[in-house]
């Protein structure tokens, strides 16, 4: 156990450390995704336009995307309990401002300050959780970690519709209130702080190059289809910038002695596929959660609480094969696991596919336990064996680094999801024009000829929202089809994982 662990408060204490790390990692990722459902309110309670509306989303990811990977040195400098304690404290503080904003301008500025404030609650909470628990222990420690980080995300939906529907949008801001308080409480109480490195600094060409190679990328990303791409100026001028700056990153790195990201890391032949692979769960799964909001409420015509509760089965799917991978880990070959994980997202994502309008609501909730599933089976066995082999030393930054990743597939995840869908309406809805002409046969028939005749202003008002609703269908199946087709590619990278000697000595202790 390293060195943290060994200044550890006594194991009795470790259930209420880990119920309080566990609420702060709740809190922070369930604000990724709760606000999904209440965007149209806030729309128009602060008059926002749908462009501006989605910076919410947008600027709370993309802060917490940059201030992830320095949370190592915050700690080391000063101790990780006095971090955490800011850490908490600051978010719950900015979620209040968020639930007050009166301006689309003040709102995503407090998103931006809560995203920066709540970053380092996941890797120092999982640096917290791999000290006080022994290797053979990691298995479960890891399963209960995962279910916070990845449950959030899926109850976000699921609460938020509720709190909208029953309060207001404000609530879903508020809710981190309580549940911060307790959070903090916790940690002053049980969590000992761990000794701060006077002498740690901060690289800050690292740093700064990573940062500004993240927003510009974002910014790319998420302003290329409003501006038509690389026909804009502005659009060249960040694609410059984050190259330019992801350049420099790359050549520092491997080339200072003390650099922000140690290239030490890499050499981790585990951990490096293990970033990988969490990159693309985050593309994946967080991606399709977040086209299902727009999917149920706007083509299957579902109220937003009733939209909240079809999603929440994939939480509970998450949680019952994260612990029952908990206690597989050190008696199946880990790599087994990431494979049912693998394919079971891909056989959801297929199932997907074939969705019509005439789908029902249980193979919709089916098919969303069956992606909680494969979640369950893909983070526990994959945050084991990403630190599994890793020095301690390298634990703070390799947690970081590993968050990072996951936060930045889903960012780039979603935003490429949504201009595919946007693309693909447009070229979908030109496709089925083509073959809607007034000589068709169909209009003969009277029935259709009242309510869809192509002579009338009517007429071609109904055609065009009919053609619009099959065009929006077929895209969201080729967006499925895509995340599928992901979901196979990586499968691969499982051979070059190497199962650690421990795993293969000692069963999870959870029994």
């Amino acid at each position: 156990m390293s060195e943290e662990g060994a200044n550890a408060p006594p194991d009795f204490n470790r259930p209420m450390i880990t119920l309080c790390v566990i609420l702060a990692v709740i809190m922070q990722a369930l604000d990724t995704t709760i606000a999904n459902v209440a965007l149209p309110y806030m729309q128009g309670s602060i008059s926002a336009s749908s462009d501006q509306i989605n910076w919410v989303l947008t600027s709370y990811i993309v802060a917490a995307a940059v201030m992830t990977p320095p949370s190592a040195f915050l700690a080391r400098r000063f101790g990780r309990k006095r971090v955490l304690l800011w850490a908490i404290s600051g978010f719950v503080f900015t979620s209040v401002l968020c639930g007050i904003a009166q301006s689309i301008g003040e709102i995503v500025v407090f998103r931006l300050l809560q995203g920066l404030a709540g970053a380092a609650l996941v890797p120092l909470s999982q640096g917290i959780l791999l000290d006080i628990y022994s290797e053979r222990e990691r298995g479960s420690a890891m399963a209960m970690f995962g279910v916070s980080v990845m449950v959030g995300p899926v109850l976000g939906p699921m609460l938020g519709g509720w709190l909208t529907d029953n309060l207001s949008w404000r609530w879903v801001f508020f809710i981190n209130l309580p549940i911060g308080l307790l959070a903090l409480a916790g940690m002053l109480k049980y969590v000992r702080e761990t000794a701060p490195e006077k002498q740690a600094q901060l690289d800050w060409l690292g740093f700064g190059s990573l940062s500004v190679a993240i927003l510009a990328f974002q910014l790319f990303l998420d302003r290329g289809e409003q501006l038509d791409w690389f026909s804009s100026g502005e659009i060249l001028i960040e694609a410059a910038i984050a190259f330019a700056a992801t350049y420099i990153f790359l050549v520092h790195t491997f080339t200072a002695d003390k650099p922000f990201i140690s290239p030490a890391l890499f050499k981790d032949r585990n951990f490096s596929v293990a970033v990988v692979f969490i990159f693309t769960i985050g593309i994946t799964y967080l991606s399709s959660l977040a086209l299902m909001t727009p999917y149920l409420q706007k083509l299957m015509n579902y109220p937003v609480l009733t939209a909240g509760i079809v999603m929440g089965p994939r939480g509970l799917g998450t949680m019952l094969c994260m612990f029952l991978a908990g206690r597989l880990m050190g008696r199946v070959d880990t790599r087994w696991l990431l494979l049912t994980g693998l394919l079971l997202s891909a056989l959801s994502m297929e199932m997907m596919t074939g969705w019509t309008p005439a789908v029902s609501m249980s193979a919709i909730v089916y098919t969303g336990f069956l992606q909680g599933a494969s979640l369950g089976f893909l983070f526990v066995p994959l945050s084991t064996m990403a630190f599994a082999t890793l020095p301690p030393a390298l634990r703070g930054d390799g947690a970081g680094l590993y968050n990072l990743s996951r936060n930045i597939g889903s960012s780039v995840g979603i935003s490429i999801c949504s201009v595919l869908l946007a693309q693909n309406i447009q070229i979908n809805h030109a496709d089925i024009v083509s073959y809607v002409t007034a000589f068709n046969h169909a209009f003969r028939d009277v029935t259709i000829q009242n309510h869809l005749d192509p002579l009338t202003a009517g007429g071609r008002a109904a055609l065009d929202a009919m053609i619009n609703e099959q065009a929006s269908w077929i895209a969201y199946i080729n967006d499925f089809r895509l995340l599928m087709i992901l979901s196979l590619a990586v499968i691969p990278l499982i051979l070059l994982l190497r199962k650690p000697a421990a795993m293969t000595e000692v069963a999870s202790v959870t029994d």
